[in-house]
């Protein structure tokens, strides 16, 4: 445990911070389920329109370090291939 009051406070902040970005990081992952299931249905225009809203998810996250960003573009990649391959 913490002996200072400066480790105490630390450590309340590192909780903090560990539970918001937590939520984040599942949040993302749900933008992820719901453009994979679009694709599952099979229905490309709502896929896309889908995408195009988990893009701006991934990429804020990204930007907030939560994930790094090349991690946010191989996503976002991924999401476009499977959706420009739809029949």
């Amino acid at each position: 445990m913490a002996n200072t009051a400066q480790a105490r406070k630390r450590a309340r902040q590192a909780n903090k911070q560990r539970e918001h970005n937590t939520s984040l990081r599942s949040e993302l992952r749900t933008a992820i389920k719901k453009v994979a299931k679009a694709i599952e249905i099979g229905d490309k225009a709502v896929a896309r329109a889908v995408f195009i809203e988990s893009t701006s998810i991934v990429d804020s996250i990204a930007d907030k370090k939560i994930i790094h960003k090349n991690k946010a573009a191989r996503h976002k990649s991924r999401m476009s291939a499977a959706i420009k391959a739809m029949a």
